[in-house]
């Protein structure tokens, strides 16, 4: 606004002497030929009486300054339309910048009364932010004071206000960051070169190898011969009851272990899977283990006769502790081989 006021001092003088300058040029008998209105003759009186109530109109608005911005009347909307009037009356420049002065003026003090209107808006008060802290770290003002009245310079508000706010995101920041490498993995020594492959003679395809006969004699895997094991002790349990069902679970719990029930179950879908027995639900909804008709066993039988379905058997720990419990199974039925 300094600067503004400069610029436009700087315009009254040169209007001055643009003023000066016109009243000598304008009879000159080389002057271009120009409108009646400027050729008119100036009355210097008026313009002096013009000046005049600029110079005292701006006086009366810097002195009534602070009323004008406080107060809520039209005061600065009454100046503007004195000032108006008066500009119907100039003609040269050098009243004309004493309207654009006065034009600054009422611009400033209009910027200053709207920054004073009252929006209903929350301000940002700083007292009240700092009491905020201070309480957010358990300290108040009468600490801070009396620490700072015995010499201090409120060391201790520090520290408390940054454990406060370390305790605060400690909560929220409870997950350690994952660990990355900057630049690759940290071994140190060079991979080993990897061996080049020879190429093929061109002449020749290598045969792949072929399986030699297998011989009935060689050893077999431990889960076939276990499976063929609980085999026979379920042929056994079909012989010695021929009329009535195993019930599935008692036959493959093992009271004592949950893997050893696991193992039992899987080696069992291996005899229900190759037809040596199946699997069908009693009149209680539960699993029970029936043995096939050997005429039904031969590689040309019918697959119409025995329908297969696959089924999934989900067993936890705790359904296995239920089901000795419910059971009152106290004895495994498939012994251990060992």
């Amino acid at each position: 606004m300094a600067v503004g006021q400069a610029c436009l001092s700087e315009l009254e003088v040169k209007a001055e002497e643009a003023d000066s300058d016109a009243g000598s040029d304008d009879h000159s008998p080389g002057a271009p030929d120009l409108a009646a209105a400027l050729l008119a003759p100036v009355d210097e009186e008026q313009c002096r009486r013009i000046r005049r109530q600029y110079r005292q109109l701006m006086d009366s608005v810097q002195q009534r300054r602070d009323a004008i911005v406080s107060a809520a009347g039209d005061s600065l909307s009454e100046a503007l339309e004195e000032a108006d009037a008066l500009f119907d009356g100039v003609s040269r420049p050098r009243e004309a910048a004493l309207d654009a002065r006065f034009l600054v003026m009422a611009s400033d003090l209009g910027h200053e009364k709207a920054r004073q209107l009252s929006t209903d808006l929350n301000l940002f008060n700083l007292a009240a932010f700092c009491e905020l802290l201070l309480a957010f770290a358990g300290l108040s003002w009468l600490e801070v004071a009396q620490e700072q009245s015995r010499g201090g310079e409120g060391e201790d508000a520090g520290p408390a206000f940054w454990g406060a706010v370390h305790r605060e995101a400690t909560a929220w920041v409870a997950r350690a960051e994952t660990f990355h490498f900057l630049l690759g993995s940290l071994r140190l020594e060079p991979a080993a070169p990897r061996p080049r492959r020879a190429r093929r003679a061109q002449g020749g395809q290598a045969m792949p190898t072929k399986l030699a006969r297998l011989d009935p004699s060689a050893p077999r895997e431990s889960t076939e011969r276990e499976v063929e094991r609980i085999l026979g002790l379920l042929q056994a349990c079909f012989r010695k009851y021929p009329d009535s069902p195993v019930p599935y679970f008692e036959f493959v719990v093992d009271p004592h272990s949950f893997a050893r029930t696991v193992e039992n179950m899987f080696h069992v879908s291996f005899i229900i899977r190759d037809g040596f027995a199946r699997m069908r639900l009693d009149q209680d909804q539960l699993p029970v283990l029936e043995p096939v008709d050997s005429s039904q066993m031969g590689d040309d039988a019918d697959l119409s006769i025995c329908s297969r379905k696959q089924g999934v058997i989900a067993l936890s720990l705790q359904d296995w502790e239920d089901i000795v419990a419910t059971f009152k199974i106290s004895q495994a039925m498939i012994t251990s081989s060992s």
